[in-house]
């Protein structure tokens, strides 16, 4: 199967140049070459690699940036999106394209269902869920996976950010009242390749397993690095409220998400977050 993968610099575009099975041919262009907001650019990789699986990792991410920047968020995460499942379809090949839990409000108290209505409640939820919609309007045979507080040994995310602040400051502030779920990008990728072989098709769910805030995931982010010698000691991790953080994109306040159908295709799947934590900790050491 040949497979060409759109946004490649990224955190998953990278993981699943680095899981991919030995049954796909992987073409991941750089960016630079291949920008999702150039058609033309999507219509000559089509053209050169015919594939028959196009992966979309590349996204507008900046969350609270995308307040003010509306028109260049709905650009690339929905605009630039519609045109991508036009050309994929048109050329033959079958796309997967990548969303997250910030559809949902974040007021269920339960994990949310592929199935359940969308409610987002920032200008990034919104453009994500009208790229989705237009995905699935445009190419019905499409997979878009859902997926939520992603992080990597590379790039910006939340893992990073908090060994900085942790190695400058005695005392962290970290959010308590937000649950959702830490998803090592790798795992995010190793499941994608299983579901495209059973050819699945809609809305699907991926996490790693169980629930955390994000002051949990703080903790556990201090006491893996100091175990595994990345930091000297852990501080003092202080839970706030949202409330006291204010940002200008507001975020859900509960945005676990149901795997039960994902897990009927392809069996219990996946490691809980804790454990993938350390993982990625440890490659990150070794590398």
């Amino acid at each position: 199967m040949k497979c060409l993968v759109i946004g490649s610099g990224g955190q998953l575009g990278r993981a699943l140049q680095q899981t991919v099975p030995d049954s796909v041919e992987l073409t991941a262009p750089p960016e630079s070459e291949c920008n999702l907001t150039d058609l033309s650019h999507i219509r000559h990789w089509l053209s050169q690699v015919r594939p028959d699986l196009v992966v979309n990792a590349a996204a507008y991410t900046a969350v609270d940036a995308a307040e003010s920047d509306a028109a260049t968020a709905a650009q690339v995460n929905c605009d630039a999106v519609r045109n991508l499942a036009q050309a994929t379809r048109n050329e033959g090949a079958k796309l997967v394209h990548i969303s997250t839990d910030f559809v949902f409000d974040g007021c269920s108290n339960r994990p949310y269902l592929p199935n359940d209505a969308p409610n987002p409640v920032s200008v990034y939820g919104r453009t994500k869920l009208d790229g989705e919609r237009a995905v699935l309007e445009t190419a019905p045979d499409a997979l878009i996976v859902r997926t939520a507080w992603v992080y990597s040994e590379v790039g910006r995310n939340f893992v990073h950010t908090m060994l900085r602040v942790m190695r400058e400051r005695p005392e962290v502030r970290v959010v308590a009242d937000q649950i959702g779920t830490p998803t090592y990008v790798r795992n995010l990728a190793a499941a994608i390749w299983p579901l495209t072989a059973k050819d699945a098709q809609g809305v699907y769910h991926f996490t790693d397993a169980g629930v955390a805030s994000w002051y949990d995931f703080a903790v556990a982010i201090a006491e893996e690095s100091v175990a595994l010698g990345i930091l000297e000691r852990v501080p003092a991790i202080i839970p706030i409220r949202t409330a006291d953080y204010p940002t200008p994109a507001q975020r859900p306040a509960y945005s676990v998400l149901d795997k039960s159908k994902t897990n009927l295709l392809l069996g219990d799947w996946g490691q809980h977050w804790r454990e993938a934590l350390r993982c990625m900790l440890r490659r990150l050491v070794n590398d």
